[in-house]
């Protein structure tokens, strides 16, 4: 067993008034959207909590990402809390700048800042079965608490592929999640590695200036044309005067959201989808050859659907060069699949996150000693995306299973009521410990895998993050998000293992 789960001893400490005989009652890891979000309706019921942030700032993956043209694919009104809306996007789709503020302003218009400890990123977390505790051992010191809300997010370790020949580049690398902004892109030869949601957002914008662009494109994504563009300082005003007009907004895209997700189970719908993709490329690129490169061989929803105007046009330039995927590296020359190769002054990785695995299951000690990264052995089980066995009074935002083609603000949001939910009854039945019921959760992920076998995600025909490294869908959640919000509304105690406080008589 781990050193760090057999450290059982819960030796007092004071660590800024964090005693062991006074825990917190809930601790939050991550102050991205989930974090913030959380730690508002902490705040909102009076729960003593604090927030541990890795980082210097708070933001998660908008403090992160950085890259040029960075943007959310999900419209403004839509990517924003219900409870915290903002009636002065400046675009349809806000940029990533634009999403940060709103971030840092809805922190310190509901008081949370002071709640958040920046610089203290998880080194590990362990249940204490005697004190019925998780003792969090942090950068910056080390906490005791009751519960803990683990709000990381899905996105935030990059992935990077493992090249044969890597070692021998001399030029610069760097992710687009890590983007090396003091490395100027003007007149080098560049190699993209991967086509999805980065790379079709950052390729347009360093197109114009550099010299030579390759992109090493293992699958072709499913790209439909954005309905972007500033929106009107008439409608801002509108929104700024009469509230409800832009929630009735938020309830039209939503609505279009939940018509797209039961859309993509349907093959006409499939079908007619591709076709508006198929148009887009089309539009932009008048080379017979590059066409047929550039469509994907399998349904549109297996992978991420896209969004853009001008990822076509910037292939079909000609300082752009897309060729197979990377099979190697020779010094500064990248050697494609097809055996083509282009000597490059850097290679920019575009290759997503590990999101099927999440990187904190492996500090996360539970019930039994092991971390969750050894019981769940690459394949996550959780309960309704929120609980999971072993780990008592721990919840997870963005827990597996919950991802679906919808807004994140409707996961973020439907899984604080639960958690709230859990937490107040807590309070109000003098309970000390909530597990899963194993029996209720095994039933739960028999059930939603069986449900995930037919969508696009599990049949379409592609290989995607979707899919964890044993070959399940550990990511999707199958049923629409009103299912989703009717399932997390209210925390039900006869679904899990109650234990409560021994009262000294």
């Amino acid at each position: 067993m781990n050193a760090i789960a057999q450290s059982n001893s819960m030796e007092a400490v004071s660590q800024k008034g964090n005693a062991i005989d006074k825990p917190y009652e809930v601790i939050v890891v991550g102050a991205g959207f989930a974090g913030i979000g959380a730690a508002i309706k902490l705040r909102e019921s009076g729960i003593n909590f604090i927030v541990l942030e890795k980082a210097h700032e708070i933001g998660g993956v908008w403090r992160d990402n950085t890259y040029p043209d960075c943007a959310c694919d999900v419209p403004s009104s839509f990517y924003s809390y219900s409870f915290a809306p903002n009636p002065n996007w400046n675009r349809m789709f806000a940029k990533q700048e634009e999403i940060k503020e709103y971030t840092e302003n809805t922190a310190k218009r509901f008081g949370v800042v002071d709640d958040i400890k920046v610089n203290h990123e998880l080194l590990s977390s362990v249940w204490d079965s005697n004190e019925q505790v998780w003792k969090l051992e942090t950068t910056a010191g080390t906490y005791y608490s009751r519960f803990v809300i683990m709000a990381c997010g899905p996105m935030h370790k990059p992935v990077t592929p493992n090249i044969e020949g890597i070692d021998t580049f001399t030029g610069e690398t760097f992710h687009s999640a890590r983007w090396n902004h003091d490395y100027d892109l003007t007149d080098k030869k560049v190699a993209v590695i991967g086509t999805g949601a980065s790379a079709i957002q950052f390729v347009p914008a360093i197109q114009p200036k550099v010299k030579q662009l390759t992109v090493f494109q293992r699958t072709a994504p499913w790209v439909l044309p954005k309905m972007d563009g500033k929106v009107p300082s008439r409608l801002k005003s509108i929104f700024r005067q009469i509230p409800f007009t832009q929630s009735m907004f938020r309830g039209l895209l939503y609505g279009q959201f939940e018509f797209l997700n039961s859309g993509l189970k349907r093959p006409k719908m499939i079908k007619k989808l591709q076709g508006i993709a198929t148009k887009n490329i089309d539009r932009a690129v008048k080379d017979p050859a590059l066409r047929k490169q550039l469509i994907p061989d399998y349904d549109i929803g297996c992978k991420r659907i896209l969004q853009s105007n001008n990822w076509y046009r910037a292939l079909a330039s000609t300082n752009v060069n897309v060729v197979d995927g990377v099979a190697e590296v020779r010094g500064n020359k990248v050697i494609s699949r097809d055996g083509s190769s282009c000597e490059v002054d850097v290679i920019i990785y575009a290759t997503g996150f590990e999101v099927a695995n999440p990187p904190i299951a492996e500090v996360v000690y539970g019930s039994r000693g092991v971390t969750l990264a050894e019981q769940w052995k690459g394949s996550p089980e959780v309960y309704l995306g929120t609980m999971t066995k072993d780990c008592p009074n721990l919840f997870f935002m963005f827990g597996a299973n919950l991802y679906t083609f919808s807004s994140a603000f409707v996961i973020i949001e439907a899984q604080l009521k639960y958690i709230m939910s859990a937490l107040k009854k807590v309070k109000s039945k003098n309970i000390a410990t909530i597990s899963v019921n194993t029996d209720k959760c095994d039933i739960y992920n028999q059930n939603l895998q069986t449900s995930l076998q037919n969508t696009v995600w599990n049949k379409g025909g592609c290989s995607s993050y979707f899919i964890d490294k044993n070959g399940r869908n550990s990511t999707n959640w199958p049923w629409t998000t009103f299912y989703m919000r009717k399932r997390l509304k209210s925390f039900k105690l006869k679904d899990y293992v109650i234990e409560k406080h021994v009262v000294n008589q």
